[in-house]
């Protein structure tokens, strides 16, 4: 299982919760385990956050792999100008 981690902003949408271990193939399927798992989290997902796949940063890529022993971080995007 990937090991998720969620930025601390995030909490409040989570319970408090910042880590899990989640299996998800893609960020797709993990924005959908997040959803479920924690519904007011889920509004954001696609539109508010970046995720960082093993040190990697994706903002729009919902097809990014995520490997079983991947290490994940949820954030917020970066607004650039």
């Amino acid at each position: 299982m990937a090991r998720i981690s969620l930025s601390n902003n995030l909490a409040p949408y989570t319970g408090g919760e910042t880590s899990l271990d989640l299996d998800a193939g893609n960020v797709r399927q993990l924005f959908r385990a997040l959803g479920e798992r924690y519904p007011d989290l889920a509004p954001r997902l696609e539109s508010e956050l970046a995720v960082a796949i093993d040190g990697v940063v994706y903002q729009d890529s919902l097809l990014a792999p995520i490997g079983p022993d991947s290490e994940v971080l949820l954030f917020s995007k970066i607004a650039g100008g």
